[in-house]
């Protein structure tokens, strides 16, 4: 089953690492992968763009079904193996409701992260101003104030959706191991640390570890003031 899949991948990628956890936790090891470079431009290859127009990664093909989006992989693979693996998308109608909002409010979390820690990438030189980036700062602390409340109501010990691991927690942990990748204090943000801790050792998400973070575990400390 898994052997019909493949999926280009690049280190560093939180969307990358949304699909590669999804897939773990549906038991489809064994799948076709290949580690593209994004210094050297891999991901906007001729073999990237034959099937991901938009040049991006994670590029995913299942048979002849390609997924390019991170969060349509994520969907799919669950869609596709529901009674395969760990179940993702909970019955519960309250529970239920409250992944898909998380889950779509990631995709803002995961932006206003990146508007600080790849401030200089994405602006070039001539048209970075520190006010810019300090305005970028202060979105990112309103954020993570917003998802510290989050898992304050929802009491400790919780995901981000519910007592249960779904597909809100695939693609939001990324972001939040980037976080203190990047020097986020644990004890600004104890929530924050404290649902770090709490999947930093799941299988799915150590198997699926950034091999680059095993290399050099130490780190950055873009975000230690924030």
């Amino acid at each position: 089953m898994a052997k019909a899949m493949t999926l280009l991948w690049g280190a560093g990628s939180p969307p990358c690492w949304r699909v590669m956890i999804a897939l773990e936790e549906k038991n489809l090891q064994g799948y076709n992968q290949k580690l593209l470079s994004f210094d050297k431009m891999e991901h906007k290859s001729k073999e990237v763009l034959d099937i991901n127009p938009r040049g991006q990664l994670p590029t995913f093909k299942h048979g002849n079904t390609i997924v390019n989006d991170s969060y349509a992989v994520c969907f799919y693979l669950e869609s596709q193996f529901k009674s395969q693996g760990n179940k993702l998308i909970p019955d519960s109608q309250e529970e239920q409701a409250l992944m898909y909002q998380r889950m779509f409010e990631g995709l803002t979390f995961y932006d206003k992260l990146n508007a600080v820690i790849y401030y200089d990438w994405f602006v070039p030189e001539g048209e970075r101003h520190e006010s810019a980036l300090n305005r970028n700062k202060e979105a990112l602390t309103t954020e993570l104030k917003l998802w510290e409340g989050y898992l304050q109501k929802l009491g400790s010990g919780s995901h981000v959706a519910g007592p249960s691991f779904t597909l809100a927690d695939v693609v939001i942990f990324p972001t939040v191991a980037y976080l203190f990748r990047f020097g986020l204090s644990a004890k600004r943000y104890p929530k924050l640390g404290e649902y770090h801790n709490l999947l930093k050792d799941r299988p799915s998400v150590k198997a699926s570890w950034p091999p680059h973070w095993l290399e050099n575990p130490e780190g950055q400390d873009t975000l230690k003031d924030i």
